[in-house]
């Protein structure tokens, strides 16, 4: 028996030491299992095929990198129509669409004061560094920088970095640390105290690198010895360029040249070099965002030299950005996305009648005066029509239920009136829109509007026709072209992988969200990718 005893004791000991051995070995285990750095990429305007056409201007370490060792998804798209930055942004930190996260463009309709406002607009909070006033109230859903503060009891850091406040704050959530951008007016690196007070690291930035003590003096000029040579495109009008800024507008200017994707990188490099980032075992996340798109909103058949030299800089920032990481943090110990903001800013291209491509302008404001003219010869005197912006009409909900008329009845006369102008593609109401019956075509658009702020009534035009405001002095180009851009997944010891498989730009917080352990925003409803 005491034998046996012994047997039995060894038995236990061993039991429990490979017991604690094998805890110990998946405490550690567990431990390099998050990364230490979530890095989010987002490349204003960026486009698969220039980005793969542009190859031999690149070096090995920047785009070249990512797409050979990455997982590179190379069907995205949008789940949302008529998308711009702002939309853009917060669709991919959210995991949803703007039905949801409520930003449906840049700028809308305020129904209360009937004016143009911004999305992220907010006279509550000060700025710093710049008299705009703003916060992210608008964004109605967490987002994955939220999320990761929420499951840390705020000790992982969260911050973002943008050409522009919308991208900046939208990216950065409700619950970062700092967000910021360089101010149009007067080139200071900017922020709002919605976040309190000012880092030390952003006040010394400032200090060292705002532009205002340096637009006089700089200049864009091509970066590789190829441009006006290298040709990618149809027209053989290359040739070399030489920009300086207006003084008027120096800094908007400079947001839509290459050169801000360089002030990008040093203000990311100089916060993680502040050990703000990956510094420890607690996931900390930082936002990017680049600009990608035509120099200062021109056309393409004008600047086709300078889109060239764009990639060619922003290659080298990528690079820049990948060293710094990897110094600082590793970058197996990080993990990386890039995507687009997946549309493109037109101008009106002019030549678009001289070949006889179908044209016209279709004007909104005339629209909404003959609209309400309409809307008079049917139910009687009375303002119908409260306000129009973009391809949006708002109609009088307090006039409509003082003449106790149904609104849904009114939108379905309003529906068949429009459908009679030129250049009308198609009509959608707030009632088609919310109870109207599911297609692929509704489901895009529906995911696009928002009750809050969206219009009763929006109207998309012919492509190829041009959305006139004349008293605001707009014209935009309707294009429908199909607009291919990449997703990409890289560092965090992942696997290399082409995949073509079609997916959305929502997946993208859900798939970050479950590898560092973490609950999605809590508008997303789209599961991980891997």
């Amino acid at each position: 028996m005491p034998v046996h005893k012994n047997q039995h004791k060894k038995q236990l000991i061993t039991s429990i030491v490979v017991y604690a051995a094998m805890m110990s070995a998946m405490a550690q285990v567990s431990a390099v299992e998050t990364p230490r750095l979530v890095v989010g990429i987002a490349i204003d305007q960026l486009r698969t095929d220039y980005l793969e056409a542009f190859a031999p201007l690149y070096g090995e370490e920047g785009f070249k990198k990512l797409l050979s060792l990455g997982q590179v998804y190379s069907n995205v798209q949008y789940a949302s129509k008529d998308i711009d930055r702002a939309s853009a942004i917060a669709s991919i930190v959210t995991g949803s669409v703007p039905y949801n996260h409520g930003i449906i463009s840049e700028d809308w309709m305020d129904r209360n004061s009937l004016q143009p406002m911004h999305c992220v607009d907010d006279p509550a909070y000060r700025g710093v560094n710049t008299p705009d006033c703003a916060s992210p109230k608008n964004l109605l859903v967490s987002t994955i920088g939220d999320e990761l503060k929420m499951a840390t009891a705020g000790k992982s850091f969260v911050f973002s970095v943008a050409p522009n406040k919308e991208e900046a704050i939208l990216a950065a959530g409700h619950a970062s640390d700092w967000a910021m951008w360089i101010d149009s007016y007067n080139g200071h690196w900017a922020g709002t105290t919605y976040y309190g007070s000012a880092p030390f690291w952003f006040k010394r930035l400032d200090e060292t690198s705002n532009l205002q003590k340096r637009i006089a003096e700089l200049k864009w000029k091509p970066a590789s010895e190829f441009a006006g040579t290298y040709n990618y495109y149809l027209a053989t009008n290359q040739k070399t360029f030489s920009h300086s800024f207006d003084k008027d507008r120096s800094f908007r200017q400079f947001k839509r040249s290459a050169l801000v994707n360089e002030e990008i990188t040093r203000a990311a490099s100089y916060c993680l070099n502040s050990g703000l980032g990956g510094a420890d075992n607690i996931t900390d996340f930082v936002s990017i965002c680049y600009y990608a798109g035509n120099w200062d909103g021109k056309s393409l058949s004008e600047t086709t030299t300078e889109l060239q030299d764009t990639y060619k800089r922003l290659d080298a920032e990528i690079e820049k950005l990948l060293n710094t990481i990897d110094q600082l943090v590793g970058l197996d110990k990080t993990l990386i996305y890039l995507t687009s903001t997946g549309y493109e800013s037109h101008t009106d291209d002019e030549s678009i009648s001289k070949y006889n491509i179908p044209t016209g302008n279709f004007a909104i404001n005339r629209c909404a005066a003959l609209l309400n003219m309409y809307l008079v010869a049917m139910y009687g005197n009375g303002q119908y029509v409260e306000a129009y912006y973009g391809n949006q009409i708002y109609l009088n909900h307090k006039f409509l239920e003082q003449k106790q008329l149904k609104l849904s009845e009114v939108l379905a006369h309003c529906e068949d009136f429009l459908f009679q102008f030129s250049g009308v593609r198609d009509v959608y109401t707030s009632t088609r829109m919310t109870q109207g019956a599911w297609t692929p075509g509704i489901s895009s658009v529906r995911n696009g509007y928002n009750p809050k702020c969206s219009g009763d009534i929006t109207i998309q035009v012919v492509p190829g026709w041009n959305l006139v405001n004349e008293e605001r002095g707009s014209r935009k180009m309707q294009r429908d072209s199909f607009f291919e851009f990449p997703l990409i997944f890289y560092g965090y010891n992942l696997e290399p992988k082409r995949i073509s498989t079609p997916v959305t730009v929502d997946c993208i917080a859900p798939t970050i969200a479950h590898h560092i352990r973490i609950r999605a925003p809590n508008g997303c409803n789209t599961p991980p990718l891997f």
